[in-house]
């Protein structure tokens, strides 16, 4: 299979998971059959396996919070683990084992037990593309092959997440608050409704560009939250880049650290509940940043830019630019004024994941 024809059954995979359609996800000779927990319904769970013993998928970060016996402390907070299927888990029983935000309302049952995974790799695969797809990584996994609407193979799942083939599909003059003398270019990737952005600003000359990184969030660049310093940080980006000589804001969709827009709101419910950014998204069944920076060296690289001002708090990102060949001049500082509403989230980020002025 070609590596478009891939991504394209890659995308169909993602669909059908958001609409509650059975797909099955392969790794060499694994083979799984599943379906979403959080988009199942009474209809579509009974026709996936009407024998009602399918078993449910979940991450080694849930398992641990649901406090399996026999699952080790130390697991990778991404790693599968399968759950047996007690007669007790209904479609609202599965949910309320899927999803922590529910643990306060929804009592759990339990004791849940862990089974052997017998295709562990496919099983990785598969909580990979609930995270691609932006929804709970929990899955009904049928004991057999059934009729699926959609199959993904592992490799190109990974592909898919990991370095995907950007294509410029358009530009055009577009003056901004920040400056009248900007153009921005759009992104594309086959099979991917994903579509990045870059914003050009000011007259290209031979000097090194000041270069923001931006990953999109609804709720602070549109709506002005005070729970994040996204949507500052975007407009104090562009007026320093607006101030250099020239320079590029990169506007990478990967809302929530690349877990999606519901499964950050539910990071938010969590954090409701006390936990901090870093403990809602593992609690969840995600890594701490599940964001990919190669998309953004080949932004960069199809803008002919090949070394850059960072503008950036986040040693990652620099870490991640060098290592796809980008080189970074010089780190530049982003220093924004806290809120009472952010103040927890800026000291998660300084002291859990790195951040520094």
């Amino acid at each position: 299979m070609s590596g478009s024809a891939a991504a394209r059954a890659v995308a169909k995979a993602i669909d059908a998971l958001r609409r509650g359609w059975p797909v099955e996800v392969c790794s060499g000779e694994e083979s799984l059959c599943l379906l979403a927990v959080e988009s199942a319904d009474e209809t579509s769970l009974p026709a996936f396996y009407p024998q009602g013993n399918a078993h449910i998928l979940i991450s080694a970060a849930r398992a641990q919070t649901l406090r399996l016996a026999n699952q080790r402390e130390a697991a990778a907070p991404e790693a599968p683990v399968l759950v047996q299927r007690e007669s007790w888990i209904d479609l609202a029983g599965a949910m309320a084992l899927a999803d922590p935000v529910q643990d306060l309302a929804t009592p759990l049952k339990g004791p849940y037990r862990a089974l052997t995974l017998a295709s562990p790799h496919a099983a990785a695969a598969a909580l990979r593309l609930a995270r691609i797809a932006g929804i709970l990584p929990a899955f009904f996994v049928a004991p057999e092959p059934v009729a699926c609407e959609a199959s993904a193979d592992a490799e190109a799942i990974a592909a898919f997440d990991g370095a995907p083939q950007l294509y410029i599909a358009t530009r055009a003059r577009l003056p901004v608050t920040a400056s009248e003398n900007a153009e921005i270019v759009a992104f594309r990737t086959p099979g991917d409704p994903r579509e990045h952005v870059a914003l050009v600003v000011g007259k290209r000359d031979g000097s090194t560009p000041v270069v923001r990184l931006h990953s999109e969030c609804l709720t602070g660049d549109i709506l002005g939250s005070l729970k994040c310093d996204c949507g500052p940080q975007l407009h104090a980006a562009l007026h320093q880049i607006a101030e250099a000589q020239w320079g590029v804001l990169l506007y990478l969709r990967q809302e929530g650290r690349g877990i999606g827009l519901i499964n950050k709101l539910r990071a938010y419910a969590l954090q409701d509940q006390g936990f901090d950014t870093v403990d809602a998204n593992t609690r969840l069944g995600f890594s701490i940043d599940a964001r990919d920076f190669s998309v953004a060296a080949q932004m960069l690289r199809l803008l002919s830019v090949r070394e850059v001002r960072l503008l950036t708090n986040n040693p990652a990102k620099v870490a991640g630019l060098e290592a796809q060949g980008i080189g970074v001049a010089e780190r530049l500082p982003l220093a924004l004024p806290a809120n009472p509403h952010n103040a927890r989230y800026l000291a998660t980020k300084r002291d859990r994941t790195g951040h520094q002025l």
